[in-house]
């Protein structure tokens, strides 16, 4: 069975006024993830990367429902004990490839399903999307539903503490692989990914590990510092950012400009995302705050 290597992106936005063309999906804060349904569950992340392993609750749900042959598109999350997404939840989860049982336990994650691409032998990325979130619901995997363009679900996703909604235009297709302006996510909190280019040592409690990390962007100059990051972790995710970019280190700054204080500086090679309440004219961001790392996302796909 023929599958795509990588789903389809939405690009950021706002709302469109054509509103009456979309329907509207919440949108999950978690990873994107391919359930591959052959002989078997198999589960795949962008680039192709094998999830299978890592998230064997995804096998275990999609074999529930009897579907023989089909590729499903939809989000992996962990629920926190009010049933709402929590980012900080799927860390612990998202760098280990053979969970023990006891962590499977403790932070169980959940799939979402939204888009079906692949069905009994027919490819479906040309039809429109409202006809696969139509053969989707009749799959009855438990897909959450989606709703009409002129709803008030974003207001609604704000009132849960929900990041937001991505909105889908409903004659279009799928293009595995693309950011397409078909699909627009409003996030009712500003985040993005950042580079990690060093940190800089704390002091008082956090002396001896990191106080903060080094955000960039790569821009057409390379590698662009952005600001430091210094709240929203906790002292054991600290502790493990310092083993994680100890390796990392390198003698001069990855950034094309210059940087405030003494920093150690890394390899930029890992990805985070920080919430954060500005993005200023001079490419700063105003007050950001600790997400968590983004080990889905690439280095180079992280651009103003």
């Amino acid at each position: 069975m023929p599958y795509p290597v990588e789903p389809m992106l939405a690009v950021p936005g706002e709302l469109p006024l054509d509103r009456d063309m979309y329907g509207l999906e919440v949108k999950w804060d978690g990873i994107r993830a391919l359930a591959h349904i052959e002989d078997g569950v198999r589960v795949t992340g962008r680039h192709g990367v094998e999830y299978t392993r890592r998230y064997p609750e995804i096998s275990e749900f999609m074999s529930r429902f009897g579907v023989k042959h089909a590729i499903i598109d939809g989000e992996v999350v962990a629920l926190d004990p009010k049933g709402r997404p929590s980012f900080i939840r799927l860390q612990h989860r998202m760098h280990l490839t053979d969970p023990e049982p006891a962590m499977l336990k403790r932070y169980p994650v959940t799939y979402m399903p939204f888009d079906l691409l692949y069905l009994d032998g027919m490819p479906l990325f040309d039809l429109p999307y409202s006809d696969r979130r139509a053969l989707l619901d009749e799959l009855d995997v438990g897909a959450p539903p989606y709703f009409p363009g002129d709803s008030d679900l974003l207001s609604a996703t704000y009132e849960q503490g929900l990041e937001g909604v991505v909105a889908k235009r409903l004659d279009t297709p799928y293009r595995p692989g693309t950011r397409s302006p078909w699909w627009v996510k409003v996030k009712n909190l500003s985040t993005r990914e950042v580079v990690i280019g060093g940190w800089k040592p704390g002091k008082g409690r956090r002396s001896g590990g990191i106080g903060s990390l080094v955000m960039g962007v790569f821009t057409d100059a390379g590698l662009t510092y952005v600001g430091h990051v210094g709240t929203g972790f906790t002292d054991a995710v600290l502790d493990d950012l310092h083993e994680t970019l100890r390796p990392l280190e390198v003698a001069r700054s990855p950034f094309c400009n210059e940087v405030p204080w003494r920093n150690r500086w890394v390899r930029p090679d890992l990805v985070g995302e920080v919430a954060y309440t500005m993005w200023t004219d001079e490419q700063r961001l105003r007050h950001p705050v600790w997400r968590g790392l983004r080990p889905d996302k690439l280095p180079s796909e992280v651009t103003p």
